[in-house]
């Protein structure tokens, strides 16, 4: 990376949120964690995810109870898998097992992939010792205690794509595969915790497996629910790609030695997590999606929770290219082939908000009004199969990227950013189903030209989303909706087929922008600006900085957005409609 990159960030910008634990505090260590099992118990369960280094973990652990005096015995859960063969039927669609990209979403929970009998095996003691139950499912044989050893999925992702860890229920020499992650593990594993989340005696964070943090699990309940009443950040990270850009670390600091810093998880609820504790370096990380599944109603509110269940329905990320190349171009699934082909029950819109445009950048969105289908999907074919490039501009539509403008995605709509931008992408949740169509006959990191889906992205193309129409519903002008003395809100985007909208609260010197949640939640980022203060009815407050990002749960009720800067501030906020 030259100097360029390498400056200083020249943004006030915290990489680290963090809440206090309410009822307990961080513990650091194993001995700290063992030292919590009391004498009368004789079966510690310790569940989990796959990717995890089981071995690791249960050696950690067993030394630390050791040291306190106990007998202790060790037995793997992974062991009480059902065969393979029966493991892959109950978790493969017939229609997508042979797709090396893709799978449907799995059904069903994590018991179904075990052998009960074994299981209950695992659990029977003799004598006064310890037996502890490690491995995924473990928390579904009876014990004494239930632990959650937890590892962030951006860990759990890389360790994946290396080739460490192991499947669900997979025999140890199993090759491992991100797609069996993401569809497959995550899926199963999101469920089976949260249908823990009531009985877990202690949360503990192996990120390091020999330095870990620990909480009790009626603390990280109760910090759970005060955090869904009052506002909180997800904790932030960037991720490297092949088309990623620099302005992540330029401005905002992170991953100065990373390749790129392409893709910005500010709030994606599957994967973001929540550190609490008094000090960020001394922290345990719960998924956001926890918080979400122990309080819906009050963070999602009654009629969203009733609609989306606890799954939380709206994204914010960063797709930066400054100093990197274009996106690929490509769709999100319609509605049906969502639900029916991958097991989502809602699918993908997206709306892309220019915070930075460069000068020559653009915006590819829909097709030209004169696009030739059958060409496009043979130029589409022949770019795969061949490594022959094609003018996408032939048949997509572009743009000039506009800083401030927002740009409508409905699904099925041909789309990607161009170089030199940085894109806030305001979404629906469903995001691993990206369906290219061209991806610049790009190479990856082995050489290998990066994979596109031209069958799926074809079958998933909306011809209606082509011509004048293009630019007269997907690039919307803002609508003044309310207003007072020093501030104003628009509508900057919203369609009938997407089931949120896309705000903008302009708030000048001095002034305070006053907000309701009306029993449904906010996402807020502040786009241009030095900061904001929220405060909330019942006094609680949060200071936002630039590119930061903020969830309001529904139960907040009424806020006040106050800028703290010497220039007018602007913030994006998202909401169900």
């Amino acid at each position: 990376m030259d100097t360029e990159q390498r400056r200083p960030r020249t943004r006030q910008y915290e990489p680290a949120p963090h809440y206090p634990v309410h009822g307990d505090a961080v513990a650091a260590g194993w001995a700290a964690a063992a030292a919590t099992v009391p004498a009368t118990a004789h079966v510690l369960a310790l569940d989990g995810p796959a990717a995890l280094n089981w071995p690791a973990v249960a050696e950690q652990l067993q030394a630390a109870l050791a040291a306190t005096g106990r007998t202790v015995e060790l037995a793997d859960v992974r062991t009480a898998a059902r065969p393979w063969p029966e493991v892959l039927e109950r978790t493969e669609t017939a229609q997508l097992q042979h797709d090396p990209d893709f799978a449907r979403l799995a059904g069903g929970t994590l018991g179904d992939l075990l052998d009960p009998a074994a299981l209950t095996r695992l659990g029977e003691t003799g004598g006064d010792g310890l037996r502890v139950l490690y491995g995924p499912g473990a928390g579904l044989a009876a014990a004494d205690l239930l632990w959650w050893a937890e590892i962030p999925k951006r860990y759990q992702e890389a360790a994946v794509a290396a080739g460490h860890g192991r499947h669900l229920a997979a025999p140890a020499d199993e090759p491992t595969s991100t797609r069996r992650l993401f569809y497959i593990d995550w899926p199963l594993l999101d469920r089976h915790r949260d249908a823990l989340a009531g009985r877990i005696d202690r949360w503990v964070d192996v990120t390091d497996t020999e330095a870990v943090t620990s909480v009790g699990g009626d603390a990280v309940r109760a910090t759970a629910r005060r955090l869904a009443g009052a506002p909180f950040r997800t904790r932030p990270t960037f991720n490297s790609t092949p088309w990623g850009g620099h302005w992540g670390q330029r401005e905002l600091g992170h991953n100065p030695d990373a390749p790129s810093t392409a893709l910005g998880y500010e709030l994606i609820a599957p994967e973001s997590g929540v550190l609490l504790g008094d000090d960020a370096q001394t922290c345990v990380e719960i998924p956001f999606q926890l918080v979400v599944g122990l309080a819906p109603a009050e963070v999602l509110g009654g009629r969203v929770h009733e609609l989306f269940g606890t799954s939380f329905p709206i994204r914010f990320d960063y797709l930066d290219t400054v100093g990197g190349g274009n996106l690929s171009v490509h769709c999100h699934p319609q509605p049906e082939t969502m639900r029916e082909l991958f097991g989502w029950p809602y699918t993908q819109h997206e709306s892309y908000y220019l915070m930075v445009a460069g000068e020559q950048s653009k915006v590819f969105l829909g097709l030209r009004g004169d696009a030739d289908l059958d060409r496009f999907q043979h130029a589409a074919h022949d770019a795969d199969a061949h490594g022959i490039g094609f003018d996408i501009e032939q048949y997509v539509q572009t743009f000039p990227a506009r800083a401030g403008q927002l740009y409508l995605v409905p699904a099925g709509t041909p789309h990607g950013s161009g170089e030199g931008n940085v894109v806030l992408e305001v979404s629906a949740t469903p995001y691993l189903y990206s369906l290219r169509f061209y991806d610049w006959l790009r190479r990856d990191a082995a050489g290998r030209q990066r994979a596109v889906h031209v069958e799926h992205a074809f079958r998933n193309l909306d011809p209606a989303r082509a011509g004048d129409a293009v630019a007269d519903q997907l690039v919307q002008q803002p609508r003044a909706l309310a207003g007072g003395d020093g501030w104003c809100e628009e509508l900057i985007g919203a369609l009938p087929e997407m089931f949120f909208q896309v705000r903008r609260i302009v708030v000048e010197p001095g002034g305070t922008g006053p907000q309701r949640t009306d029993d449904r939640f906010h996402v807020l980022t502040v786009v241009d600006g030095d900061a904001v203060r929220i405060s909330t009815a019942a006094g609680d407050e949060h200071r936002l900085n630039y590119a930061e990002t903020l969830a309001i749960p529904a139960s907040v009720g009424s806020y006040q957005v106050r800028n703290l800067g010497t220039g007018r501030v602007r913030l994006v906020k998202a909401m169900v409609s």
